[in-house]
């Protein structure tokens, strides 16, 4: 007579699961309904002394149930085994010593691998003790096989009948299976610790008493995956004994290194979904999850899931990367269920990963909310009451409508307060999130180049660079020119744009955000002083057109007739009795930019006096011919009289009335305006012999607000991740397109936003915000961001103090992207434990030194809870 042995329907049989820092916990009891027509728990065969090692790691010990195993004559062609449940107790004693034969156990699927990873964890710290070879190269057999074995219920024999024949099987698993049910040498027992056997004999039995015709006879075809047998020559002694048997010693069971190694294949532009994948299988608590009976959280009526298909193309895929011997599985099946929860990640176009993994946690969430009814709840009013109190209540409506191992393990709360700006109301809410976007240096700031000129004809035009917030206003722009030019306490900025060599607008509004200004744009700041304000400004805009009558209008700047140049000047003018005022002033404002005489005779000189930039001046001194400030009766002629010699090489006026019509600016007549103007365009016309007197290289030289140089090489940007969380919590303005209704002044507010984190997650997943968008222009920030492995320690960026159990966490797994926004490329480095650090690049998976894993290519980080008292 010889034994076999599974679970007693009668005994709970528990999940080893895990809580976050390790402490176990017992799932819900095995389903006691399978139908094994249709969704058949897989089960596993493994040595006995194999599964009694993995469970005496735990506290927990599950029950099993003992079947003697009798078998008939062994044909060439079917094994044959009688299978008797062993109620006597003292023979079941003798057995658990391990007094007799062979043992043998039935697993089911979430204790076999659980079993597996616990012996992984085993091996993989022994192997670092030791200094093994972890690689993948050396896991290269297989132990992992299938055998269908035929089921049936002997009424006679009142026990379970299993037949395993070389017509359902292929010779090698059927010679295989010879070797381990042979039972002639010893006595041959099976422990069930499934619990599946029984409750099949059970339900024969019933079957059979109600009469049912055919039952005793009538055979199941199921699937058995045998583990942990090495039955070739090779791995018998001289002896011949089966080493099967023997425990994890030494290399052991060859696999166990490389579990949950395996490489996914790129279907076509998948790499975005491969590289977030691998890091999701690798999340212990999704392991223990989707390795045990996470079928009884399917939500199969949620509206908002997909009845649970994407949840089970998950939990299939995860257990297939985590079988034993899979070296590659193409994720098909998975990414047609996403797809149609997700429809813009069918085809094979590229994806964010990011956004991927957001639509995935989502996905997996709704399908496995344990709410299946949510309820309506009424958000109170929070003002006036505790923050710890309102972020419970917020916290318990989330939980009332949503409960999931996705909400367990990955959300977070952060406190969000709004503050108006103009009746300074203040709004808290306390809000769940999944995952952290933090802002790179590159993202919170802008740069912002603009050309600075003076109204007073001492200061030559230069370029500023200044640095603002990405989210700020004019006045923050103002304010940074302010301090980067020493402005006087008398002086004021006014900043214009500039198209197409004119004043398109000013920028005069303090409050405009400055989102509203474009990388392409052109911006001019001048110096005003502050006692100037009752006088009209003057626009001096320059014009090298031919046929000065033509005057074209505001939007024809490009027409044939006009050539427009140069920066416009700007000053404010109180006398205007005469077109000479008009004229003195420009002349006063070009000053700086008037060149040396030398440079104008070796640019200029054609052999006429006037070619020597000495007009109205006949006998001029040295020192007048070299130094460039000049009094004005040198830049030009002094009368500017028509009947003057020189007036056809001297600047011509004329005064913008509207966008149709200009009128010439006499010099000795007043300048006629209509009523109180509060700006003055003037329309300058250069002639020939005055552009090589003046450099206009200065004067027409203007930089766009920010100008990429892609060619230009720089030294790489590196900055502390935890810069870039302070970042995301500093208080910045809403965005003109995110504008806040306050509901005290009745209107929509550019309110001031202000996060802060609350409660943390066991799981926390930061995503680095490394692309940036705008109407123009889309970016790729390839900063270096240095982040903590072991320890990023949250402790002093938490509002809720003394209320977390912990905030410390280590990374585990990295998200990284290379290249470029259209050709770029994606793969996972992932911490299977104790320094093992591997590369998962789709079908390739490698193991790396973990000094190898901070580059400025990682994108999103995977961080884990540490213990307090670790």
């Amino acid at each position: 007579m010889d034994d076999i042995v599974l679970s007693d329907g009668d005994d709970q049989l528990f999940d080893l699961d895990y809580t976050p820092y390790g402490r176990k916990r017992p799932l819900s009891p095995c389903s006691d309904h399978l139908d094994y027509e249709d969704d058949r728990e897989k089960l596993y065969l493994v040595p006995y002394r194999w599964w009694k090692e993995a469970q005496s790691g735990t506290a927990d010990h599950i029950v099993g149930v003992l079947y003697s195993v009798s078998s008939d004559d062994e044909s060439q062609s079917e094994i044959v085994l009688n299978l008797r449940k062993q109620e006597d107790y003292e023979k079941r004693n003798k057995v658990e010593e391990g007094v007799s034969g062979h043992q043998y156990a039935l697993l089911n699927e979430a204790l076999f691998f659980w079993s597996l990873k616990w012996y992984r964890y085993s091996y993989s710290k022994r192997a670092v003790k030791e200094n093994w070879s972890l690689s993948i190269a050396a896991d290269n057999f297989h132990d992992l096989f299938t055998l269908r074995i035929r089921l049936s219920f002997s009424p006679e024999a009142d026990s379970l009948v299993v037949k395993i024949g070389l017509k359902d099987n292929l010779l090698d698993p059927f010679m295989r299976a010879c070797c381990i049910f042979n039972t002639n040498s010893e006595l041959l027992h099976i422990w069930d610790f499934s619990g599946q056997t029984s409750l099949f004999l059970l339900n024969e039995k019933v079957n059979f008493c109600n009469g049912f015709p055919g039952q005793p006879g009538k055979e199941i075809l199921l699937e058995l995956h045998v583990h942990g047998f090495s039955v070739s020559k090779k791995e018998r002694n001289e002896e011949g004994e089966d080493l099967s048997n023997s425990l994890l010693s030494g290399i052991g069971y060859r696999g166990i290194g490389s579990l949950g190694l395996t490489g996914l294949q790129n279907l076509g532009n998948t790499c975005f979904m491969n590289s977030a994948m691998q890091c999701l299988v690798h999340t212990p608590q999704f392991v223990d999850y989707f390795l045990g009976d996470y079928r009884k959280d399917i939500n199969y009526k949620n509206p908002l899931g997909m009845n649970g298909e994407l949840a089970l193309a998950f939990g299939e895929l995860l257990r297939k990367l985590w079988t034993p011997g899979t070296m590659l599985v193409a994720p098909r099946k998975f990414k047609l269920k996403l797809a149609g929860f997700a429809p813009q990640f069918s085809g094979y176009n590229q994806h964010d990963s990011q956004e991927f993994l957001a639509f995935l946690l989502d996905g997996l969430h709704e399908d496995l909310n344990r709410v299946k009814c949510k309820p309506y709840i009424e958000v109170k009013d929070a003002e006036g009451r505790p923050d710890k109190e309102v972020a419970e209540e917020y916290w318990r409506n989330h939980l009332a409508r949503n409960n999931s191992i996705v909400v367990d393990v990955c959300q977070g709360q952060y406190r969000s307060m709004l503050v108006c700006p103009v009746c300074k109301k203040v709004s808290v809410t306390f809000d769940p999130f999944m995952h952290l976007t933090l802002p790179l240096p590159s993202t919170m700031i802008r740069k912002i180049t603009l050309k600075v000129l003076g109204t007073d004809g001492i200061m030559s035009p230069f370029e500023s660079t200044v640095t603002v917030s990405k989210n700020g206003s004019l006045k923050d722009l103002t304010d940074a020119l302010r301090v980067k030019c020493s402005l006087k306490n008398n002086e004021t900025l006014l900043v214009a744009e500039i198209y197409q060599n004119r004043i398109l607008r000013w920028l005069d509004d303090p409050f405009d955000s400055l989102t509203f200004i474009r990388d392409e744009d052109t911006l001019v700041a001048y110096r005003i002083s502050k006692d100037s304000d009752a006088s009209p400004l003057v626009m001096f805009s320059h014009d090298l057109s031919r046929d000065q009558l033509m005057m074209p209008s505001f939007f024809e700047g490009t027409a044939p007739s006009s050539k427009f140049f140069g920066v416009p000047l700007v000053a404010t003018i109180s006398d205007l009795s005469s077109g000479n005022n008009i004229r003195n002033q420009f002349l006063k404002l070009l000053k700086p930019l008037l060149k040396p005489v030398e440079d104008v005779v070796i640019n200029d000189f054609d052999g006429d006096n006037d070619a020597m930039g000495i007009i109205g001046n006949e006998n001029p001194k040295m020192e007048d011919a070299v130094s460039p400030s000049v009094s004005d009766s040198d830049a030009g002629p002094v009368s500017g009289t028509e009947d003057d010699s020189h007036v056809d090489d001297d600047f011509k006026f004329s005064l913008v009335v509207d966008k149709m019509e200009s009128k010439e600016i006499k010099m000795n007549e007043p300048v006629l305006i209509s009523g109180f103007t509060k700006w003055l365009e003037v329309r300058v016309y250069w002639p020939d012999k005055m552009i090589g007197k003046y450099d206009i290289e200065s004067l027409s030289s203007l930089p766009e607000v920010f100008r990429s140089l892609p060619f230009t090489w720089k030294p790489q940007e590196s900055i502390s991740l935890y810069k870039c969380l302070e970042g995301f919590l500093q208080e910045e303005p809403l965005g003109p397109d995110d504008m806040w209704f306050c509901p005290s002044c009745k209107m929509h507010q550019q309110a001031n936003k202000k996060l802060d984190l609350w409660r943390l997650p066991e799981i926390l997943i930061i995503h680095l915000k490394r692309f940036s968008y705008s109407r123009m222009l889309k970016n790729k920030l390839e900063t270096f961001v240095d982040f903590p492995i072991q320890d990023l320690d949250l402790s002093n960026y938490i509002a809720q103090q003394n209320s977390q159990p912990c905030n410390r966490y280590r990374l585990y797994a990295i998200i990284n992207h290379y290249g470029g926004l259209g050709g770029g490329h994606y793969t996972a480095f992932v911490n299977l434990g104790h320094e093992e650090w591997y590369e998962f690049d789709d079908g390739s998976v490698r193991s790396v030194p973990e000094y190898s894993i901070k580059t400025s290519a990682a994108y999103v980080l995977f961080y884990t809870g540490v213990p307090p008292d670790v």
